[in-house]
């Protein structure tokens, strides 16, 4: 007897094409999350508790006040975060990174923390092909990690150079900042304080070494610091010729 045509039959490696590969089990061979390890709902609290579209989380950096030689910032994300800098930029992650810019002309000099600039129209979110990455109806940009297949194509689109693929074994992960073996990661503005009603690991840091040049708060809110600060003095952000409007607001630089 001769049986039905299936309608959806299993197709060989050679037939596999890339949308078929997305769609399949395959496409998260590459994430290996540490046992137990699971993603808090990225749409806001453990509790449930939805993100404020109305709210619009940003930094102002006053790169006056930050010195060339303190990395305290960074040193604050690693620990927060459970990531590490062994020394070697092509493989590392770097979720912030400081960047020293000289003028040639004038010889004028000013050193600045780099993260994800947590667009208002983020080219990553834009390319990746599973929805892995996405923005928060606060405008926190992030990476679920279930979803990524390190198909880095949100690397390249970053104009910031924000994103790191993580190529190392993984051990004692932070429960509320899982990190996946092949997949893409970035600065999560600490994503778990902020929902809790704190502020980030990194300026939390800068504030008590005393230099206070990082300003956390929410720019939809002309009651809040940062808003004032923005309208009080004038900023700049990265690549504004882009029009992707980061929610990083840099001063005198």
């Amino acid at each position: 007897m001769k049986l039905p045509a299936l309608k959806n039959p299993v197709k060989s490696p050679d037939q596999i094409n890339r949308r078929d590969f997305f769609k399949s089990g395959a496409a998260m061979a590459t994430v290996t999350l540490a046992p137990g390890v699971t993603l808090m709902a990225f749409g806001g609290e453990a509790s449930g508790k939805p993100a404020d579209p109305g709210t619009r989380w940003g930094l102002l950096i006053d790169v006056n006040k930050c010195s060339s030689d303190c990395t305290a910032c960074v040193t604050a994300c690693s620990d927060e975060n459970g990531w590490k800098d062994t020394g070697n930029p092509e493989t590392d992650a770097q979720w912030i990174r400081k960047v020293d810019l000289k003028d040639k002309e004038t010889g004028f000099e000013v050193s600045l923390p780099v993260m994800c600039q947590h667009c208002e129209n983020p080219p990553c979110v834009d390319v990746c092909p599973t929805g892995a990455s996405m923005k928060r109806a606060d405008g926190i940009v992030l990476v679920d990690k279930h979803a990524c297949i390190g198909c880095r194509y949100c690397m390249m689109a970053c104009p910031f150079k924000a994103r790191s693929f993580v190529h190392e074994e993984l051990h004692d992960q932070k429960a509320y900042a899982p990190r996946g073996r092949g997949t893409v990661e970035s600065c999560t503005m600490c994503v778990h304080r902020v929902d809790r009603g704190d502020i980030p690991a990194c300026v939390e840091a800068c504030g008590k070494t005393g230099n206070g040049a990082m300003t956390f708060g929410d720019l939809n809110d002309p009651e809040s610091e940062i808003a004032k600060l923005l309208a009080t003095y004038q900023s700049t952000t990265l690549r504004d010729d882009l029009h992707v409007f980061p929610g990083v607001h840099y001063r005198n630089l």
